[in-house]
């Protein structure tokens, strides 16, 4: 989240008037495991108060499987949870999880069968899969990368997935989730696989900076950034 976001909006700055900047703070975590994402979410109550401290317009949280690791439903207590602590400290902010994103991005979309690409181990990426079908969709295929090292799913070339969603059965589906998750860069490869396949596609950092800008009632218009920031939606 911390490169494809701010990209994000710097292309959104090319073609509209409204700056950003951006400031984070982070979650420890090195290998992508139940436990060690339990303990990440754990500490997302400091990160919520020191970014408050700053006066955020709003506030995203980053890790779209360590929300969906903690049982069905959970971006929704997160979210209230999160922005309490930044009323608390006087500092009130609209708070954003990419899962929640995802799953309101694919709402927005009037998605129902879609085919998803997660970095993940295949438990966790089961974990994604039914969260996501508990939220009312179809998960028709989807692919484990299974890359336990977070470090290493940071680093991966974008532009890979333009071979690997030739993996992931398209049939009759309605959306694309090139990469369920903010870590694994997806951003270069959207508009040449939504191009390709002639279906519309997202990513889990498209979706949370759509929800972004929706906080923020500005227009989710951004160029390159795949379907749901066409400004359709």
């Amino acid at each position: 989240m911390e490169t494809e976001i701010p990209t994000v909006l710097r292309a959104r700055e090319s073609v509209l008037p409204e700056r950003f900047t951006f400031h984070s703070s982070r979650m420890r975590m090195k290998h992508v495991t139940k436990s060690e994402l339990e303990r990440m979410d754990a500490d997302s109550d400091r990160c919520a108060d020191e970014l408050s401290d700053a006066r955020m317009d709003v506030i995203g949280y980053a890790c779209l499987v360590a929300i969906m690791s903690m049982g069905h439903g959970y971006h929704r207590q997160s979210e209230l949870r999160l922005q309490q602590r930044t009323v608390l400290n006087g500092g009130s902010a609209p708070l954003v999880t990419s899962a929640g994103a995802l799953i309101d991005g694919l709402t927005a979309m009037k998605a129902r069968r879609i085919s998803i690409i997660c970095p993940y181990m295949k438990p966790l990426t089961r974990l994604v899969v039914d969260y996501i079908e508990n939220e009312g969709f179809e998960v028709h295929d989807y692919c484990a990368l299974e890359i336990p090292d977070n470090l290493e799913v940071g680093a991966r070339d974008p532009m890979a997935l333009v071979e690997i969603y030739k993996k992931v059965s398209l049939a009759n589906i309605d959306v694309l989730v090139l990469s369920a998750c903010v870590q694994m860069p997806s951003l270069a490869a959207i508009p040449v696989v939504q191009g390709a396949s002639g279906i519309p596609v997202v990513s889990a950092a498209a979706c949370t900076t759509w929800q972004m800008l929706k906080k923020l009632g500005l227009a989710t218009k951004v160029p390159s950034a795949g379907a749901l920031l066409s400004g359709d939606y």
